[in-house]
């Protein structure tokens, strides 16, 4: 799950194509709404689909069935695939930090902990994002309101963890890995930014490339550390299939075309809404249980996200607070931490 919009026309997966004058049929409200569903039951299918397949397995078939419906789509637009093999390098490196492996580590962790808290986990990504950033991003400036967002997410986080109880009942390398799979995304969008630039393909020929890298990494793996299934059950057969097609390959459809109509600042938006879905999927529809902690905590890591990514008023046209408008861009790309994200 990744919106972005990066500086320098980098040309990376979900960067807003050019402007058009067609009209979307459906209002983009809508669109936004069922991205947020989407992404937000996302983390419920995993929790399915591990129940029957490895997560490895989970992982591949959430791939391939992205994949194919990306795949139909550059096939209808007629979109011309990336050529050269530095593009193509690139593009493998990208996939296995936006796809294979924070998909993978969701997956695993997901066997150990519920999938309340993995949406949560996902959350912290505008916060790995942020301080990655003002590291990496030479022109991406620390402020004291950035720096507090920091602060407040860190401490959402250790909320959510329960620290005051010594983590008692937390499956601490199952919460491991969701955290390292939310790091996964920005640190990805900062490697595409540096090395996918004037590639001169379509972003969806380039999105779709990507995953079908993915998809190639996974299949070389997976036979590699799991054995193929006895039984193919039905109900986590179809949380994969829907996790893929609708979770990755109609997801990012939906996204690109947000991207393109509202700009990456609003569509980066869905980013609050995943863990609530998440949370109210868990607990309904999986009868996970959850402390007062892990929902307050919740609402404090959205909003320490949200102040990393707030913006002071410009005072002026020439005024010493003023930025490029490709620098907020790259900010809020790498901030928003690729996808979300799941």
């Amino acid at each position: 799950m990744s919106t972005a919009t990066p500086a320098r026309t980098v040309s990376a997966p979900v960067i807003a194509p050019p402007p058009t004058t067609r009209r979307p049929a459906v209002d983009w409200r809508i669109r936004f709404a069922l991205l947020s569903l989407i992404w937000g039951f996302s983390f419920l299918l995993i929790k399915v689909g591990t129940e029957g397949y490895a997560p490895f397995q989970v992982t591949f078939g959430r791939l391939f069935f992205g994949t194919a419906v990306l795949a139909a789509a550059i096939a209808f637009r007629r979109e011309r695939l990336p050529r050269g093999a530095r593009t193509w390098t690139h593009l493998a490196v990208a996939a296995l930090l936006l796809n294979a492996a924070p998909f993978s580590l969701f997956a695993y962790a997901e066997q150990t902990i519920p999938s309340t808290l993995a949406g949560i986990c996902n959350a912290t990504s505008p916060l790995w994002g942020m301080a990655l950033s003002l590291v990496a991003l030479s022109e991406d400036r620390p402020t004291r309101r950035r720096v507090a967002g920091l602060g407040v997410g860190f401490l959402g986080v250790l909320t959510v963890l329960g620290v005051w109880q010594g983590f008692s009942g937390l499956d601490f390398r199952g919460t491991a890995m969701a955290l390292v799979a939310s790091l996964c995304y920005p640190v990805g969008w900062i490697y595409v930014r540096r090395t996918l630039a004037g590639t001169g393909s379509s972003n969806l020929a380039m999105t779709g490339s990507q995953l079908l890298v993915a998809t190639v990494e996974l299949a070389l793996v997976t036979p590699l550390f799991t054995a193929l299934p006895r039984s193919f059950p039905v109900a986590p057969l179809l949380a994969v299939a829907a996790l893929g097609a609708l979770g990755t390959g109609v997801a990012l459809l939906l996204q690109y075309g947000l991207v393109a109509e509202v700009g990456p600042t609003t569509a980066q938006m869905v980013t609050y809404f995943i863990p609530v879905i998440a949370t109210a999927a868990g607990v309904a529809l999986l009868g996970e249980s959850i402390g007062w902690n892990t929902p307050a905590g919740a609402v404090i890591v959205l909003a320490g996200a949200a102040l990393t990514q707030s913006r002071p008023r410009r005072r002026g046209l020439n005024g010493g607070g003023r930025v490029s408008r490709s620098v907020r861009r790259a900010r809020s790309a790498v901030a928003s931490g690729g996808r979300g994200q799941s």
